[in-house]
């Protein structure tokens, strides 16, 4: 990535608290929050669901869901089954979809380097089976690396 030349001097200008990836990264600031996302992705909406499949503690769970909430990447929803107390679940909120090229870029990122060519999930698109891959381009979809992009300041 190049700096466009104005922003070059990098000493001269700060985005400082405004930084987008800074403040994904606080959102996403704990295995427990992204795990719980990865959850919502795979189905998972009931508290106990979230507890058990994260392996992590119902307090923990507990603050990552009122953090994704706060942040409006879920939204609770009532459900009452025959015979017991009225309960919430969580869903993911259009913000929380668009997460998922985060959350498959991550996956891939972590097949292609920490798996030693054998990941444990395939991600396919479901009517025809064809893999589901994550990568950087244009708006028109022309493919893009590192070295063509530039930085400039958004007015």
């Amino acid at each position: 990535m190049e700096f466009e030349a104005r922003l070059r001097d990098r000493s001269a200008w700060s985005i400082g608290d405004r930084c987008s990836a800074a403040k994904t990264l606080e959102l996403l600031s704990t295995k427990t929050v992204f795990l719980v996302v990865r959850e919502c992705f795979y189905g998972t909406s009931r508290f106990d669901d979230f507890v058990t499949r994260v392996g992590a503690s119902a307090p923990a769970v507990s603050r990552a869901l009122r953090q994704l909430e706060s942040a409006r990447v879920v939204v609770r929803t009532p459900y009452h089954e025959p015979g017991a107390r009225p309960r919430e679940e969580y869903r993911l909120t259009a913000a929380g979809e668009d997460l998922l090229p985060v959350f498959l870029a991550l996956v891939q990122w972590g097949d292609n380097h920490l798996q030693d060519g054998h990941p444990p999930l395939a991600f396919t698109r479901g009517d025809d089976g064809r893999r589901v891959a994550v990568t950087v381009t244009t708006a028109d979809l022309e493919p893009v690396s590192s070295g063509d992009i530039q930085i400039r300041a958004n007015k």
